[in-house]
């Protein structure tokens, strides 16, 4: 299975590392992509990178709550000052790009990452 560290995927998608490791040893496995944090709760993986566009609180505690390291804000959505503090305290590496959804779901597909299903 195909890994890409968190430097390769903010290089990628053009992607600012706001919170957490940026480093090579960092490696994600598997992505999903969503807004419904619902869809999200019932996923079973690990290193996982969520993409999504809902930036606010909810998708850092679901992450924490699914146990999901790694966020990545699409459509140019920014993570406040809470959801940074937040993300550091659960270890949840956060990355924004001003890429839509569609077009960072294809990027890292196309370079390797797998989907969920």
């Amino acid at each position: 299975m195909a890994s890409i560290s968190i430097g390769t995927i903010a290089e990628l998608t053009s992607a600012k590392v706001v919170c957490g490791n940026k480093g090579k040893s960092c490696l994600v496995e598997k992505a999903f992509s969503s807004d419904l944090m619902s869809d999200v709760l019932r996923l079973e993986s690990e290193n996982l990178l969520l993409i999504t566009g809902l930036a606010n609180l909810q998708a850092v505690r679901t992450a924490e709550m699914a146990d999901i390291s790694y966020i990545l804000f699409v459509r140019g959505k920014q993570a406040t000052p809470e959801m940074v503090a937040l993300a550091k305290e659960n270890g949840i590496t956060i990355l924004e790009t001003g890429y839509s959804l569609y077009k960072t779901s294809g990027i890292l597909y196309s370079a390797g990452l797998k989907p969920v299903f």
